[in-house]
């Protein structure tokens, strides 16, 4: 969302002015992508960002983000969305040699530091499973007139209460005044710097892998006390930022979480459905005349254009930057949740940079072979299965996707790792972990299924095994063993 924004009513014509430079924007991106004017560099830059839960002794939501970050005092933790949310930001860097390694090293050393300065547990969990509706409200968000506007603007363009409605092993049905319920989406997202004129390849290869990233990842089973997906994180998020009623459902306009419709040819597609499709949430202008920046030699920040990009929820999407001076594009890989630990973040994150690069550098691309129907169907296939989902691949079939993983994809992440320069041991470190997850068939969601069902037998209620697996939960998160390895109780 870009810096702190004031407490302001739009009117009409802000939003038509508002619309105008967004579509200047996207007309001066698209003389700087034909000028070449941006970074290119062969060494894919990554980034991590990190989304962490706060929970009292008892394991309920603490709401107490905004006193949580006055302790630690560093820049690297901000807010997030809803008051029992932080959200830890890691220097981007290269992954060759020791890079990821050097990523672990600072995650736990950043987490350590954060615990020993508060009387909070933090937790890596896509979805807190002791959330409750009551948590969920509009007094929860957290303090920053940013969120409330967003709020605002969506409730307001929703003109409606936004409803939730998620089937799954167990159905969720409930509604909210607000975009509240979103806050219990934690997620991780993995970013890679790519040149624009490879943007589409990368792009294309997250979008045909995410379904298999989500379904190995899948850590959110459970919601308001049900049992829905593996990765049910996927569905509320989907449905609790939907402002469309449903006689604009009914007319096909899309949501603004959207997996897409298409393969693209470049990143100018994306940036202009964002721009064609959606209307503007946040209408703030700036001084900046982009044209005038381009034509003096200057580099453009196209502010419109990013804030409006930054409302449009893409599971893979588009990012423009400025760092020092110079302009770059970023793939910001959105699919997965947080957790469980910081080795299985670093596991993920490894599968994914290694296989996208060696699939995005492929002579005959996978997406050339594999519809886009499939790969969204993959992806939804895996969000409600989780690791005991099948999925399509170009050359296989629909087979289970822990043996698409083990027999295709793995070896092509050890490749892209290889192309990437990581160092052996790293990769053979990390790549291991995805191995024996999907040997065993065991990642966070069916943990924390297998230990919640486990209580139960011996007599608690779900109220109760909820508490104490999420107690256990953090008590082995902590260890960082990776979680494969957790017994169930």
């Amino acid at each position: 969302m870009g810096k702190d924004l004031a407490t302001v009513v739009f009117a009409p014509e802000d939003r038509v002015t508002y619309r105008d430079k967004v579509r200047r924007c996207l007309d001066v991106f698209t003389q700087m992508l034909d000028q070449h004017i941006f970074e290119d560099r062969d060494d894919l830059t990554t980034g991590l960002e990190i989304e962490l839960n706060l929970i009292d002794e008892a394991a309920r939501p603490a709401m107490r983000n905004a006193e949580v970050l006055d302790r630690l005092g560093d820049p690297l933790f901000q807010t997030e969305l809803g008051q029992f949310n932080l959200e830890l930001n890691m220097a981007p860097r290269s992954i060759a040699g020791w890079g990821l390694a050097d990523y672990e090293n600072d995650l736990l050393e950043s987490l350590g530091r954060a615990a020993d300065k508060t009387d909070c547990g933090l937790v890596m969990i896509g979805m807190l499973p002791t959330l409750t509706a009551e948590h969920l409200v509009l007094e929860n968000l957290s303090a920053n007139e940013r969120y409330r506007l967003l709020n605002d603007e969506m409730a307001g363009a929703r003109g409606e209460r936004f409803d939730l409605d998620i089937r799954g092993v167990e159905r969720l049905r409930s509604s909210s005044d607000s975009i509240a319920p979103e806050a219990a989406c934690t997620s991780v997202q993995f970013h890679l710097q790519v040149p624009p004129d490879r943007f589409d390849r990368f792009w294309n290869a997250s979008q045909a892998i995410a379904g298999v990233q989500v379904a190995v990842g899948a850590n959110s089973p459970f919601l308001h006390g049900r049992r829905l997906w593996a990765e049910t994180r996927i569905a509320l998020f989907q449905q609790a930022t939907d402002t469309r009623p449903e006689e604009l459902k009914a007319q096909g306009v899309r949501p603004r979480v959207w997996f897409g419709e298409r393969w693209i040819t470049s990143v100018f597609d994306l940036f202009e459905e964002n721009v064609r499709f959606f209307a503007p949430l946040l209408p703030f202008l700036s001084d900046e005349d982009p044209a005038e920046v381009l034509r003096a030699g200057g580099i453009p920040r196209l502010g419109e254009l990013r804030l409006h990009n930054g409302t449009v929820y893409r599971w893979n999407r588009p990012v423009y930057d400025v760092t020092e001076g110079r302009p770059h594009l970023r793939v910001e890989n959105r699919v997965l949740p947080s957790g469980p630990t910081v080795i299985d973040l670093l596991a993920n994150a490894a599968f994914y940079f290694g296989l996208v690069r060696q699939l995005a550098e492929d002579e005959r691309p996978v997406w050339s072979r594999l519809p886009f129907a499939a790969a969204r169907e993959n992806f939804h296939t895996g969000a409600v299965e989780g690791i005991e989902a099948t999925a399509f691949w170009p050359g296989v079939g629909t087979v289970p996707v822990t043996e698409l993983v083990r027999t295709e994809l793995l070896p092509r992440a050890y490749e892209g790792l290889d192309r990437f320069g990581v160092a052996p041991p790293v990769r053979d470190r990390l790549l291991r972990v995805i191995d024996e997850r999907c040997r065993l068939g065991r990642n966070g969601a069916s943990w924390q299924t297998e230990a919640v069902r486990a209580a139960e037998r011996r007599g608690m209620s779900r109220d109760e095994a909820l508490h104490s697996m999420l107690l256990r939960y953090r008590e082995l998160h902590s260890t960082n063993d990776p979680v494969h390895t957790w017994p169930a109780y």
